[in-house]
């Protein structure tokens, strides 16, 4: 079951409607209270959030989410305003899988939401990550790129890790930092933006894979974008 949180009618009938044709169950809500009552009553696989909804806004209800045992690990897509930079920031800080801008297409909507879902579903069982030619083995501690061996330093090896564990999903500056590097980290996000450099120029050709995503952070999956 998906649930999407979205005040506009049209959107969330149509999201809904796309999802039952591709064999996902959906229900719809229209604001927060809507949607923690059913909560209450039932767990989704994956929620679909609007960050401007009425009353209680999209952003309260994701740290809400993310800060309960009960429902932190139900993956959670942002659906927000095109342009909204900030917003995007604030809800992969807080806990977000994933974002699509508005307007968005509905097949893209239901590739992200397949992504989000084989990914969160895979979490803490990989010992061995393969995105297109790069392939790194976490026992053997060891990448290879079409088949021949790249030597990383440890921050590199971390640093490319979250990105394979996480394709095509974008990772803020804020969480590589925290997670690489740790929360007692004080140094710039040039540091990281360094690292992303040097790992790509060892990676070769597949570098190419590590995409900028202008302010915001970093993917891996595509054309990178300098």
């Amino acid at each position: 079951m998906i649930f999407c949180v979205e005040d506009d009618t049209n959107i969330r009938e149509l999201v809904i409607y796309t999802l039952g044709t591709t064999g996902m169950k959906a229900c719809g809500f229209e604001d927060g209270a809507a949607f923690w009552k059913a909560l209450a009553e039932d767990t989704p696989e994956l929620i679909l959030l609007d960050i401007m909804l009425p009353g209680e806004d999209g952003i309260s209800i994701l740290k809400k989410l993310k800060t309960s045992s009960k429902t932190k690990d139900i993956p959670v897509i942002m659906m927000t305003a095109k342009g909204a930079e900030y917003d995007v920031v604030k809800g992969l800080d807080a806990g977000a899988d994933d974002y699509v801008a508005k307007p968005f297409g509905m097949m893209e909507l239901v590739s992200r939401i397949k992504a989000v879902l084989r990914r969160t579903k895979a979490d803490g069982k990989a010992e061995v990550y393969q995105v297109g030619s790069i392939r790194l083995d976490l026992k053997k501690h060891e990448v290879l790129v079409d088949g021949s061996t790249v030597i990383l330093t440890l921050k590199e090896f971390e640093l490319l890790k979250r990105l394979l564990q996480n394709p095509d999903i974008v990772l803020t500056r804020n969480r590589l930092l925290e997670e690489v590097w740790g929360y007692e980290f004080e140094g710039e996000t040039r540091t990281l933006d360094v690292h992303v450099r040097s790992l790509r120029q060892k990676l070769g050709s597949a570098g190419e894979m590590i995409q900028t995503v202008r302010g915001v952070g970093y993917r891996l999956g595509g054309t990178h974008e300098s």
